[in-house]
C-alpha cells in the first residue's frame, strides 16, 4: 500500500508540474493589424461579418485562425512571432481577392517577428464614395455616388442600395440598434454620379439622444456581403 501510494504521490506531483508549466505559457503579444484597401481607400463592410485566415504551416493546426474586419475595413489581432499565409476564401467580401489559376484564393507569405502593419489590396465591385448626411423635418438624407469598379466579365449588377440609420456608431441593417432604413427606386435611368435617398421620420428614441449615425450600402448581385460608405454622426436636434 505504501508503494502504491507513493507511486501515486509522484504521479499527481507530475502532473501539478506539467500543468504549471502549461498555464505558464507566455500569452501571444506580437500585433498584426492593417486594413482593406482599393487604391489606399478604405473598404467599408458589415461589422464583424468577414474574416481573413491565417494558417501556420507545419504548426500542427487543424483550421485557420480567423481575423474579424471591422466595418472600417481595419483589422487587428494577436499572434505568436511565426511564419504564416494569408487568405481570403472565395465568396468573403464585395471584392474580389487575388486567386490561382485553378480558381482557388491566393495567399501571401506573413512572417511575424515583432508588430507588424500591413494593408491588404482587394477590388470592390463598387465603391460608395462622397456620401453626405443632412437631417431636416425629422428624416435623414443623403447624397452620394456610386462608382462601378469592376467592368470586366466578372462585373455584377447593383440588387439595392440602403440609406442605414442607427441610435449607435455600428450601422447596418442586421443588429438591434438599427431603427430606420430606406431602399432607392433603382431604374434604367438612375444616375450613379449624383444619388439621393431619404428615410421616414425617425423613430422616438429611448433614451433620448439628439443624434444618430448613417450609412448607404449596396448589396450585389449574388454577392452576400454589402459594401458601404464610411458611417457619419448627424446631429438631430
Amino acid at each position: 500500500m505504501k508503494i502504491k501510494f507513493h507511486y501515486i504521490l509522484i504521479l499527481g506531483l507530475a502532473l501539478v508540474i506539467l500543468s504549471c508549466k502549461k498555464d505558464n505559457y507566455d500569452a501571444p503579444a506580437t500585433t498584426f493589424n492593417g486594413r482593406l484597401v482599393y487604391n489606399g481607400e478604405a473598404i467599408n463592410v458589415e461589422n464583424g461579418q468577414l474574416f481573413l485566415e491565417l494558417w501556420q504551416p507545419g504548426f500542427g493546426r487543424n483550421g485557420a485562425i480567423s481575423v474579424a474586419v471591422a466595418q472600417d475595413g481595419s483589422f487587428s489581432s494577436l499572434l505568436f512571432d511565426g511564419n504564416y499565409k494569408l487568405t481570403i476564401s472565395n465568396g468573403q467580401g464585395p471584392f474580389m481577392w487575388k486567386t490561382r489559376t485553378d480558381g482557388k484564393p491566393d495567399s501571401i507569405a506573413l512572417p511575424l517577428a515583432g508588430n507588424q502593419t500591413l494593408d491588404l489590396e482587394v477590388t470592390p465591385y463598387y465603391l460608395v464614395r462622397n456620401a453626405q448626411f443632412t437631417h431636416a423635418g425629422g428624416k435623414i438624407s443623403s447624397t452620394f455616388k456610386v462608382d462601378k469598379i469592376i467592368a470586366n466579365a466578372n462585373a455584377k449588377n447593383i440588387e439595392r442600395v440602403t440609406l442605414y440609420v442607427n441610435r449607435t456608431q455600428f450601422v447596418s441593417g442586421g443588429n438591434d440598434n438599427n431603427i430606420l432604413q430606406s431602399n432607392l427606386a433603382i431604374t434604367p435611368t438612375t444616375d450613379w454620379a449624383n444619388v439621393s435617398i431619404t428615410t421616414g421620420s425617425i423613430p422616438v428614441i429611448s433614451p433620448t439622444q439628439n443624434y444618430v449615425f448613417a450609412r448607404v450600402g449596396v448589396k450585389i448581385d449574388g454577392v452576400e456581403d454589402m459594401i458601404f460608405s464610411p458611417v457619419t454622426k448627424v446631429q438631430t436636434q
